[in-house]
This record gives C-alpha cells, sequence and structure tokens, in this order.
C-alpha cells in the first residue's frame, strides 16, 4: 500500500513538474503570424534614450558578424545607432545623412562595411562600421539616363560576390545602376516604362543565393511585386504580392521577409504589417496581416489585420531568428523587436 501511495504521488510531482515546465515556457502576451513564423511582440526592445539619441524616421537596420543590430536613421544628431540583441545602445555615429535610407552590409576581404543611400544628397556612400567614408558614387550621369544629379534618388543598394555594387533609384528614374567596386559604371537597366521588366518604385534590392545561382530581386511596390532579374539585367520572374506594397526584400536561410508599408495600396495610411515568404517565394505567415490563403496557386489579396505596426518600411533577421521592425513615419519609434517563439 505503501509502495502504491509512493508510485501515485511520485506520478503527480512529475506531471506537475511538466505542467509547471509547459506554462513557462509559453509565450507571454499576444502570439503574431501564421504557421510556424509566430512571434510576440517587444515594443519597448531599445533602451535608447530618446531626448540623447533621437531618430526621425527607422529607415533601415542590418547585423553584423558581431551580433550587433546597426540601425539608420535620417536624424542628423545620429544617423547610426548600434545596438547589441537585447536592446542596450553600444554606440552611435553620423550627422551628414538628412536624407538616410538604405542600409546595406557587405564584406570586402574579410572586413564588414556599409553602404548608405542618401535620398537628400543623391549620393551613395561606402562607409566602415564606425563611420569613415571610403567611397562617395554620385548620380550616374555618364549612363545618358540622367539630366541632372536631383533625378537620381537612390533608395538601396546591394553588393554582388565579386563586389560590384548595384543602386535602385527607387524616387528617381527607377533605373537600377551596376558599379564595380572602385565606383565605376558598369551597366544600366530598368527604369519608368508600362512593360513587366521596367519598374515603378524600386524601393528594395537584393542578391538571392538561395537556389545556387545569384540573381538580383528588386522592389516594385507600387505594383506589389518583386522581380526578378538575372546578374545583367534580364526578368526572369515576377513574384506577385497582391495587397502588399512591400519594401526592400530580406532574406535568412530559405526565407525572404518583407516590410509591408501599406496595403493594399499607397494611399491607405497606417496599413502596414510584416510578410514571410518560404525558399519557393510563397507567402507563409503575414505578421500583422491577414493569413495568406492560395486560391488555385494564386495568392488572394493580403491587408492588414491588426494593428500592431503602422508604417514598416525594413526588417533586420538577426542569428536567433528574431525579427526587428523600422518604422518610417510612426511617430520617431524605436525599431520593434518580434521573437520567434
Amino acid at each position: 500500500m505503501e509502495r502504491r501511495t509512493f508510485l501515485r504521488s511520485s506520478a503527480l510531482a512529475a506531471a506537475s513538474f511538466y505542467i509547471t515546465k509547459d506554462l513557462f515556457a509559453r509565450p507571454k502576451g499576444p502570439v503574431y503570424g501564421h504557421q510556424n513564423m509566430r512571434y510576440t511582440l517587444d515594443t519597448k526592445w531599445s533602451m535608447a534614450d530618446s531626448s540623447r539619441f533621437p531618430v526621425k524616421d527607422c529607415h533601415e537596420m542590418v547585423q553584423d558578424k558581431k551580433g550587433r543590430i546597426i540601425l539608420l536613421t535620417n536624424e542628423t544628431k545620429n544617423n547610426v545607432l548600434i545596438y547589441n540583441k537585447s536592446g542596450k545602445l553600444l554606440s552611435s555615429w553620423g550627422t551628414t545623412f538628412p536624407g538616410a535610407h538604405g542600409l546595406t552590409l557587405a564584406e570586402e576581404n574579410g572586413e564588414e562595411f556599409l553602404l548608405i543611400t542618401d535620398t537628400d544628397k543623391h549620393q551613395v556612400y561606402k562607409t566602415t562600421l564606425d563611420g569613415k567614408i571610403l567611397l562617395t558614387i554620385d548620380a550616374p550621369l555618364e549612363s545618358g539616363k540622367y539630366k541632372k544629379k536631383e533625378e537620381f534618388v537612390p533608395t538601396e543598394t546591394t553588393v554582388a560576390d565579386n563586389g560590384d555594387i548595384f543602386i535602385a533609384d527607387g524616387y528617381g528614374a527607377q533605373f537600377i545602376s551596376r558599379f564595380d567596386r572602385n565606383g565605376k559604371l558598369l551597366g544600366i537597366f530598368g527604369g519608368r516604362g508600362e512593360g513587366t521588366q521596367f519598374l515603378d518604385n524600386a524601393h528594395g534590392i537584393t542578391v538571392d543565393r538561395r537556389k545556387g545561382t545569384p540573381t538580383l530581386l528588386v522592389t516594385d511596390r507600387t505594383r506589389n511585386c518583386f522581380k526578378r532579374y538575372n546578374m545583367n539585367g534580364e526578368l526572369q520572374e515576377v513574384i506577385e504580392l497582391p495587397g502588399a506594397c512591400v519594401c526592400r526584400p530580406v532574406i535568412k536561410k530559405d526565407n525572404l521577409y518583407a516590410a509591408v508599408l501599406r496595403a493594399p495600396d499607397m494611399n491607405v495610411e497606417g496599413s502596414g504589417f510584416v510578410t514571410i515568404l518560404d525558399k519557393n517565394n510563397k507567402v507563409v505567415s503575414n505578421i500583422g496581416g491577414t493569413e495568406p490563403k492560395y486560391v488555385d496557386g494564386k495568392l488572394q489579396r493580403m491587408q492588414q489585420a491588426e494593428k500592431i505596426f503602422v508604417h514598416p518600411h525594413d526588417v533586420c533577421v538577426d542569428n536567433d531568428e528574431n525579427v526587428y521592425v523600422a518604422q518610417w513615419a510612426s511617430g520617431k519609434v524605436y525599431p520593434y523587436k518580434l521573437r520567434r517563439v
């Protein structure tokens, strides 16, 4: 009898342990997203003092090899804020980029560097991680596509394996310009036009290496899609994202992430969310957006479902697959952190 009582007590204790353990393991607060790409939201991730380190528009973010999160803002008191993953501000620099918009991290000879686009100054800058300017790229007037520098309003860059720099003129004439690592113009494609190969709002660009052969993914924001080009600028594929005015494509492992500035079109303020695509470029999760639905293989129109963001402008995915969201025209808020569950 005593043995049965002991075994029963032991079983109850073990069950209680696992129930308690499971309760502690559950995420705190609401969970956002769909399928296996789900997250909790931390709107107070940044520990920066806004009176000393203000932000204006938080445009883009990247993570360096040391695990630091680097934020670009068009606030000239501190254009670049550098955090650890817990939100502690480590350092800041930059006072000369009033139109700071695109932020790309790349590597050359084992050293990381940044590329910053400035939409006010119509230039692109290559810098060290602590702010030393290494190269300035001006409007490619020699291409014959621009009559004056003001027509060149670069929003994003990406770097090929050989060091070539591709610049997306997302707020200007919509061309994609290719330069070598020293800033020499090599070619130009795209531009504004009605055909599929042309671009209307080439807001973002990245090199996609997921299938082995590198290609370029370019945002066509007002047309709700990404367009895939080969490295010579020939259109290969259109990834339709109905209702989603996407910003730049961000690739982490097999997934493609993007901030959706507005939905279902650019006329609807405060309507953003974050979308995630799998390796086959099918939408699997919308954070703050409607559940992705395909009918006969065609993605149905997406829109905001939960008002957790105002105008998401970029995402950064860290090495733990948490997502940081930078926002434009959203009350000067610091980035939010989405912890994967």
